[in-house]
């Protein structure tokens, strides 16, 4: 084995590289618009989603039609406490949905899919979670960064026809890109694929693979040298899983989600042909990137679907239930969480719906409407879920399977705080989300001043970019002193017997707020800025605020205009909004007022072991072993768990 392989020569890589590397990833222009980063910019401009958009009459029936056969489905052959008990979804369960079409979702019709939009696509992932949770993660991974979504996006024709008619009725996929050392920094990526001849020989290690246990199909993110003819970077490949070489070493069993096939897969001289290529050399991170802008709206949906479970049992369990002579829905302490629930609820699946009816059109940029959904649907449905053990008290505590065995109805609140607590780490944890949107939101300032912040840049760069700059604030900064939102007439489309203008109004000032206290940390820290972690995670969770007063200040009008429920969807949306200036005045207040600096100290004590002391009288049950498992290449010792359904 040569000394490359071995796991102290990894990639080693500078944290400017790393940088290098996820900003060459990116995408650098913005050809269409954005809400969401003009929201950041100071601009609210409501005419982008404004009328609601709306699928088509023809999409809307074909989905419908499809909802309704899913929800026979699943009402009559899903056992979800099963799946929980058995912690695997039976495999007639897998090939019932086959049948159903339900793997070729959002595959085009021509290749054997059902051709449905992301607004219906993600309606059925949100039924099909509630039915289970498991079969929402199997579906979603399949489709939303599996084998179909890249080759939609980046595929030659030749691939979409030899992969996607399978994908969409009988072979199951799985994105292959995380690494033992290697997590939401792929600049250190160490699974290679080396040129040879018409074929990649791929080696290397991958861990997490969602659906890789009872995968056929594979996208795997590997390093391709660079030589001549070859480019060279990470590049995406489609993988056999059934080609000699492969090897699933173990099915990885968690807290929650105990019915996915998450996998560790060990690659050793795997033979690929170069017609398996997705893209060019070095774009896999690009295209994993792109994939992601509309594959994290597969997790919102299934937030959705918890939030509207954790509202129908906390109205049914709050209502039964008596202390003191009355439902403890009626005591305030419980009241005001209901109402945190079922105002949230309402706001998730405004911020969902409409972020894939955007993604529907492709009339809009939604990078950041994409990853801002996916942030904070997973950090809200969280704070239900917990609110909802809380108001079931001991009974959410206590496993669905103890409440039936001793007489009380099932109700698995437990398992739902267990199955959602991994959405705010998978598809981009919640740290790795505040900066990726902060990378995007700032995007217009670098473009103009980077050069100014970049300590390599020459003396004639800077004095370039000062004048850039200059031009752009310019014109910038005055529109940022005053607009629509103080007017008292404006937005007034939005004020009916109950009135939401004024919530329209906060949001243009405090966007335009938003963007001045954004510019001014930029004055102050320049280059020191990427490393205001815990700023740019409250500006970020700011605009997310923003957007989802938006959403759903917009869905209720549209719920009003369409005869549905109208009344009720401005009250919900009016207590959602209140609720949540509540928390921007908070985020504002701890833009400037927080212990970021102190925290940075205690950090550096707590590392050199000056607290040690603190830890004493305890005992760790953790056991021995490495902090991260060996990924050395090479053949496969243990025994193949790959179990292809079919």
């Amino acid at each position: 084995m040569s000394a490359s392989t071995t796991p102290s020569s990894r990639p080693a890589v500078t944290e400017r590289e790393a940088r290098e590397v996820a900003e060459a990833a990116r995408e650098q222009h913005w050809r269409k618009p954005s809400f969401a980063k003009e929201l950041f910019l100071g601009r609210f401009r409501l005419d982008l989603i404004h009328p609601h958009p709306l699928p088509d009459d023809e999409a809307a029936q074909r989905g419908e039609e499809f909802l309704a056969k899913l929800r026979d489905f699943v009402e009559t052959k899903v056992d979800g406490a099963l799946i929980e008990r058995e912690a695997r979804i039976p495999d007639d369960v897998i090939d019932g949905l086959k049948e159903l079409g339900a793997f070729g979702m959002k595959i085009d019709t021509k290749y054997g899919g059902l051709g449905l939009g992301q607004v219906y696509y993600n309606k059925a992932l949100t039924l099909a979670g509630s039915a289970s949770p498991a079969i929402g993660v199997l579906l979603s991974a399949h489709q939303s960064i599996g084998v179909p979504q890249p080759l939609k996006l980046f595929g030659t024709q030749e691939q979409r026809e030899r992969f996607l008619p399978r994908c969409a009725r009988t072979d199951i996929s799985a994105f292959l890109l995380t690494e033992p050392d290697v997590g939401s920094d792929p600049a250190r990526l160490a699974t290679t694929a080396i040129p040879d001849g018409d074929d990649y020989v791929l080696d290397g290690v991958k861990l997490w693979t969602t659906n890789g246990v009872v995968a056929d199909l594979l996208v795997v993110m590997a390093r391709v040298p660079k030589s001549e003819g070859h480019r060279g970077g990470i590049t995406a490949f489609v993988v056999e899983t059934n080609a000699p070489g492969v090897t699933v070493e173990n099915r990885n069993a968690f807290m929650g989600l105990r019915g996915i096939e998450n996998g560790v897969t060990r690659f050793h001289q795997v033979r690929v042909p170069a017609a398996n290529r997705v893209g060019e050399e070095g774009q896999g991170l690009k295209i994993a990137l792109t994939t992601l802008n509309t594959g994290r709206l597969s997790l919102p949906a299934s937030c959705v679907a918890a939030g509207k479970w954790c509202l129908k049992i906390a109205r049914e369990w709050s209502a039964a239930r008596e202390q003191w002579g009355k439902p403890v829905a009626h005591h305030e302490a419980v009241g005001s969480k209901i109402s945190f629930i079922a105002a949230t609820t309402f706001a998730l699946e405004a911020v969902t719906d409409l972020a894939s009816q955007m993604a529907d059109e492709d009339r809009n940029d939604i990078r950041i409407e994409g990853a801002l959904a996916k942030l904070y649907a997973s950090e809200m449905a969280w704070t239900m879920a917990d609110e909802l053990v809380q108001i079931r008290g001991g009974r959410g505590f206590e496993t669905a399977e103890s409440l039936r065995a001793r007489g009380e109805r099932g109700v698995p609140a437990e398992q739902l705080l267990r199955d959602l607590r991994i959405n705010r780490i998978f598809e981009g944890s919640t740290e790795i989300m505040h900066l990726l949107i902060a990378r995007e939101a700032v995007d217009a300032h670098l473009s103009v001043a980077g050069d100014l912040i970049d300590p390599e840049k020459s003396l004639g760069d800077k004095a370039r970019a000062g004048a850039n700059a200059g031009v752009f604030y310019a014109k910038w900064l005055p529109k940022l002193v005053a607009g629509p939102g103080r007017l008292p007439a404006s937005y007034g489309e939005f004020k009916h017997e109950v009135d939401l203008s004024g919530h329209l109004r906060y949001v243009e000032r405090t966007a335009r707020k938003l963007a001045r206290s954004t510019f001014y940390a930029m004055s102050r820290w320049q280059g020191r800025m990427e490393s205001k972690q815990g700023f740019l995670g409250r500006i970020v969770d700011i605009g997310a605020e923003l957007f989802a007063m938006s959403a759903s200040c917009v869905r209720a009008e549209l719920l009003r205009g369409q005869g549905d429920h109208g009344r009720e969807a401005y009250q919900l949306a009016d207590i959602f909004c209140r609720q949540a200036r509540i928390r921007i005045e908070e985020l504002f207040t701890r833009l400037w007022t927080n212990t970021d600096d102190l925290d940075r100290k205690v950090v550096k004590g707590v590392l050199s072991g000056t607290y040690e002391w603190l830890e004493q009288g305890i005992v760790d049950p953790s056991g021995d072993g490495p902090w991260i498992a060996d990924a050395t290449p090479g053949p496969s010792q243990r025994e193949n768990v790959h179990r292809p359904i079919r």
